[in-house]
């Protein structure tokens, strides 16, 4: 669908663009100056200048949108995005994600930092959580867990918080 939009929005465009060339065109055949002349070919090749310049910005702020909406995203769900939302990218944008995902992980891997943890300050490190789905056998920083379905476990926050953001686990509040 949203390919759809894009194709017709710059179909537009070229129509937009074709009419200004003949405006153009129709001005320079009749040996008139482009830049000094006030008729009705100049008017209408502003209206196709105009309407093309809006279309790019609407555009360009259509992409800038969902680019930040991507990068949000990978700051709140982790790097591996659920399926239901991944169906929703168009092609570049999955590869924007995947860019800008590598470039995030080179950096906190650079640095020595997972930055993706504890966006809010946590008032205990440790968490009480419930597996919502099977797991298995991990290593967490202090020691290994098997986290099996329904089982209830007291991890470090930062252990928990990507499986939280997978669903996989629910923090339990008191």
């Amino acid at each position: 669908m949203q390919d759809d939009l894009f194709n017709q929005v710059i179909k537009e465009c070229s129509s937009h663009h074709v009419g200004l060339q003949a405006l153009f065109r129709n001005m320079q055949e009749e040996g008139l100056d482009i830049q000094t002349t006030r008729n009705a070919d100049f008017y209408g090749a502003l209206i196709h200048h105009l309407s093309l310049t809006r279309n790019k910005r609407c555009l360009m702020a259509y992409m800038y949108n969902r680019a930040d909406v991507i990068r949000s995203l990978r700051w709140k769900l982790g790097r591996v995005l659920p399926n239901e939302l991944v169906t929703k990218l168009s092609n570049s944008e999955k590869e924007y994600s995947k860019g800008y995902s590598a470039t995030l992980d080179a950096y906190m891997n650079e640095m020595n930092l997972d930055l993706t943890v504890d966006m809010v300050p946590p008032k205990d490190p440790y968490i009480q959580v419930r597996v919502l789905d099977d797991i298995g056998e991990v290593l967490l920083t202090d020691r290994s867990a098997n986290l099996a379905r329904y089982s209830m476990h007291f991890l470090k926050r930062t252990d928990a918080e990507q499986y939280i953001c997978q669903g996989l686990m629910e923090e339990l509040l008191s």
